[in-house]
């Protein structure tokens, strides 16, 4: 049985990585036919860079055809995007491995890494 794909999450914060992310999430959904939700959560991090300017580099991006929403949250980065996804229905999660975050050192960033563990949709990490 084949699953469909409608909904997309992308976390967003600025970082190469999560530019990673938004690419590999444009192919899918262009593919797919899915609606991309892109959001950013504000944290200790990236409190001094604003939504506005992360989502208009990303829109520019999005090819005619498809769609595509913004949401800005605040909280725990993490379980603000679980939460996030289940609100909207999405179907999977695709995000970078590292994001703005302080453990550069790390494979993978902490962020992705709880989400990988605690969410209960597919989420797809991407390097």
């Amino acid at each position: 049985m084949a699953v469909k794909i409608n909904r997309i999450l992308v976390p967003v914060d600025g970082s190469v990585s999560s530019t990673k992310a938004t690419d590999e999430a444009i192919f899918f959904a262009s593919r797919c036919g899915a609606v991309l939700d892109f959001v950013y959560v504000e944290s200790d991090i990236n409190k001094d860079i604003p939504s506005a300017i992360i989502f208009a580099e990303l829109i520019k991006k999005i090819p005619e055809g498809v769609k595509a929403e913004t949401h800005s949250v605040s909280g725990n980065v993490a379980k603000s995007i679980i939460r996030l996804a289940g609100e909207l229905g999405s179907d999977m999660i695709i995000m970078g491995s590292r994001g703005l975050g302080i453990f550069r050192g790390a494979l993978i960033g902490s962020v992705s890494q709880k989400v990988m563990e605690e969410s209960s949709i597919p989420v797809m990490v991407v390097k």
